[in-house]
């Protein structure tokens, strides 16, 4: 009789276990981390060795962005069963988190190993992938999720990503359509759309793309850049300065988007609002040869010829292997009177690689 009462005790605390477990769970899907968190701990002092209570700690630590504690859980749950696909499986996801691509591979595999059938665990794992720059494996591992489903428009978008990134534009986009046809009200898919199509030479349907994708999203300082570039392909440079305007309004610490205001301007014969932009751009990224280069140029054609010559010298300095420099330098010191020293920049620009430095030498240089 005893016996029979203890088991029936022993009966009783599980199910009671089991009921504050799946309260738990209910409580992780509506994001109550800090409680999930609190009522798990109170249940791993009363049993410490619990690993499905572990489990639901570390998830609302991560949901907390605790990755380091998590961690900590999942590596006792695992201590308790080397075969718990479900903690290597968060621990691989808590150590990505955390930059630690090559040790959330490892987990997942783990996890992979044990339980095959987990979308989710492949989807990390290509996402560990990618940030290794393992772009075919990343690409498996997204086909696999995909695979074993459900589909997603996540699971599209992270495909899609990785085909764009191997050149496969055409199939991107495909993939591109079915997460747009999942989830209609997300900017962002359609402006990595439209990135694909301008990739593959298809302006009119990237400036689309990136309409509605401003219409969802009209915030968002990359989306009016993205479409300036387009808009710049078609030569429509006046509605690319519009945007590029925009841009910067929204964001103006983004030194590429100045410069790239800049090179308009230039093609507009805005030479003074070109070397403003290029000013801009260089107080953000004093580094960066190309926007010596082009304020250069805009300098040339205001015939301020010290002060291109004076930009191409930077420009030379921080990437002197390259041989346009050289070769710019050169022709701006023949407009300026010194075909001696342009003559030694031709020499070194033919030295390099430059397929104009002959034809001027064998003009200028005797």
């Amino acid at each position: 009789m005893k016996n029979l009462i203890l088991v029936l005790l022993i009966l009783v605390s599980a199910v009671a276990v089991a009921q504050d477990v799946e309260a738990l769970k209910k409580k992780l899907q509506a994001g109550d981390y800090a409680a999930v968190k609190a009522e798990a701990s109170k249940m791993v002092d009363t049993n410490p060795k619990n690993k499905a209570v572990l489990v639901l700690r570390a998830q609302a630590r991560m949901g907390l962005q605790d990755f380091y504690g998590a961690i900590g859980d999942l590596t006792f749950a695992v201590e308790q069963d080397s075969t718990f696909a479900e903690a290597y499986s968060f621990r691989g996801e808590a150590k990505m988190m955390l930059g630690d691509d090559d040790g959330a591979i490892t987990d997942l595999d783990k996890s992979i190993r044990l339980n095959p059938k987990n979308a989710i665990a492949y989807t990390n794992r290509g996402l560990a992938k990618y940030n290794i720059e393992d772009l075919q494996g990343a690409y498996f591992d997204f086909s696999k999720a995909l695979e074993i489903g459900p589909t997603d428009a996540d699971k599209y978008f992270n495909r899609a990503v990785v085909k764009a990134e191997l050149g496969e534009f055409i199939s991107a986009i495909d993939d591109y359509n079915k997460a747009i046809e999942l989830d209609k009200a997300d900017a962002n898919l359609l402006n990595y759309r439209g990135v694909a199509y301008y990739n593959i030479g298809e302006f009119d349907k990237a400036i689309a793309d990136y309409d509605a994708a401003i219409k969802l999203d009209t915030k968002d300082a990359l989306k009016y850049e993205n479409r300036a570039l387009s808009k710049s392909a078609k030569e429509d440079y006046k509605g690319a300065l519009e945007d590029y305007d925009k841009a910067i309004e929204l964001f103006n610490e983004d030194p590429e988007t100045f410069n790239l205001r800049g090179v308009i301007k230039y093609t507009l014969d805005d030479n003074d609002g070109a070397i403003a932009d290029y000013d801009q751009a260089i107080a953000l990224d004093p580094l960066n040869p190309m926007y010596y280069d082009n304020r250069a140029l805009s300098k040339t054609e205001k015939e301020d010829y010290v002060g291109a010559i004076e930009d191409y010298s930077i420009s030379i300095d921080l990437y002197p292997s390259d041989p346009e420099a050289y070769y710019q330098r050169a022709m701006v010191k023949i407009l300026a009177g010194n075909k001696y020293d342009a003559c030694l920049d031709l020499k070194k620009a033919d030295e390099l690689g430059s397929p104009e430095a002959k034809a001027e030498i064998k003009k200028n240089c005797k």
